[in-house]
């Protein structure tokens, strides 16, 4: 403390000490480990044999002795498919940390870690065909500049994420089985009812939004039944804390509701007469929620797992090959189910990287 006061330059009485905190970066470096392997042959029918130190994550010596480690591997490919950086950005990102690496080598190295994950994508996709429910959504992608599909189904703790160069059911089957017999909740898509098996949710949030938007942009003598299918809704969703029984007499009654509306009403105005249509076709589907407490009233599940997806896509376009495609469904997998499961995604890629066989037990902890 200065003995004098910088303003008028009187004595400065002490009165007592305060503490600052600063939180920051300790000095970050490279760290290289180098593995002395032990190379032998055998007596009996001449075999080569080497050793291998847990840590390892390849047998390769000689000219291609010298790797990039599996934690920087693990941070590209979380910085590339979490958070959208493209592989020249995630390079600098390691050569400002001093790992001296070239795009094409991160490429390659997701490549890697996506043939270490076919197991594990088997195994999250054979878990959601046995969840009791399941959210499902898709989005548009871009595959070597043409159209393609992104698909995600999730579950309560897992995901599975699928590029598929169509958007019907064929290409929804390839993550959820055409027989799945939990509950499906998805938004109005015609090729999900083709779940014949499944039990339906159609989001409710998707025809709230509509029903705003209509009242807002219908003429005024228009707006009256988007308003009451709004208040149909909000009816519905204040049921859910009712009693079980009196949440069925509810659903029912919406779907009462949602017939006479369909059949007793004149709906001059071609949008009201779409919605109407809609409903009709769906009311089996919208009210599930009311009778199942497992059941969510809409797809927000899986239109969070498609939202970074789309922050990525947006930042790099999609994939060149149907090859990277594969990778980028994979990674983008096990990064969001390791997360659902309250696992670090980085940590559990480096153990992957060193124990490809440990990778299903360590990531479903329950």
């Amino acid at each position: 403390m200065p003995g004098c006061c910088p303003g008028c330059g009187g004595e400065v009485a002490f009165e007592r000490d305060e503490d600052q905190v600063q939180v920051d970066l300790p000095p970050v470096g490279p760290v290289v480990t180098r593995f002395t392997v032990a190379v032998g042959r055998c007596a009996s029918c001449h075999r080569r044999v080497q050793g291998r130190h847990p840590e390892q994550t390849s047998d390769a010596l000689g000219a291609a002795g010298s790797q990039v480690g599996p934690a920087a591997k693990a941070w590209s490919a979380w910085l590339h498919y979490e958070l959208g950086l493209s592989f020249g950005k995630c390079a600098k990102v390691l050569r400002r940390l001093g790992i001296e690496v070239t795009a094409g080598a991160l490429a390659q190295a997701a490549a890697s870690i996506g043939e270490d994950l076919v197991p594990v994508q088997a195994e999250i996709t054979r878990r959601l065909n046995e969840a009791p429910v399941v959210t499902a959504d898709e989005t548009g992608w871009r595959v070597g500049g043409k159209s393609a599909w992104l698909w995600v189904v999730t579950g309560e703790r897992m995901t599975a994420y699928n590029i598929a160069d169509g958007r019907g059911f064929e290409e929804a089957c390839e993550i959820l089985d055409a027989a799945y017999p939990g509950v499906l909740v998805r938004d109005g898509w015609a090729p999900y009812h083709s779940y014949t098996a499944a039990t339906h949710q159609s989001c409710a949030a998707h025809v709230m939004r509509r029903c705003k938007e209509m009242t807002e942009d219908n003429p005024a003598w228009a707006r009256g039944t988007p308003r009451q299918v709004l208040d149909m809704f909000h009816d519905a969703l204040a049921a859910r804390d009712l009693t079980p029984a009196d949440q069925a007499a509810v659903a029912a009654d919406m779907i009462d509701r949602i017939e006479i509306l369909h059949d007793d009403w004149a709906h001059p105005y071609d949008p009201n007469r779409r919605l109407v249509k809609h409903l009709y076709n769906e009311r089996h589907a919208l009210f599930t929620f009311l009778t199942n407490p497992d059941v969510p009233a809409t797809n927000w599940q899986a239109e969070q797992g498609v939202r970074p997806a789309v922050v990525n896509r947006k930042t790099y376009g999609g994939n060149r090959t149907w090859a990277g495609a594969a990778t980028q469904s994979r990674i983008m997998s096990a990064l969001r189910t390791a997360t659902q499961q309250g696992i670090d995604a980085i940590d559990w890629l480096v153990g992957l990287a060193r124990a490809p066989a440990d990778a299903i037990p360590t990531l479903f902890t329950q």
